[in-house]
């Protein structure tokens, strides 16, 4: 396998910065809007952290990336804070 279709495969394994960001938003909305319970979006957000925890710690990601990732992160976890509230 060339460097290049191994670095490939590498990256397609990794979720996409727009969908996990689009998971947030989507948590955010629904419950500003109360269209779901409390815990069901704790456990969400908690899935997500773990997630993106995961990918911040990969010593092989790019920093580029790693900075995406750890914006999400914070977003993370400042909405399951207010969750918490």
């Amino acid at each position: 396998m060339t460097r290049d279709v191994s670095q490939k495969q590498e990256t397609d394994e990794r979720p996409d910065l727009e969908h996990l960001d689009a998971a947030i938003s989507h948590v955010d909305q629904l419950v500003r809007s109360g269209g779901i319970a409390s815990g069901a979006a704790k456990g969400l957000l908690y899935s997500l952290i773990e997630t993106l925890g995961t990918l911040v710690g990969d010593p092989d990601l790019p920093e580029h990336a790693r900075s995406g990732y750890e914006g999400l992160l914070e977003t993370a976890r400042e909405l399951r804070i207010k969750l918490e509230r």
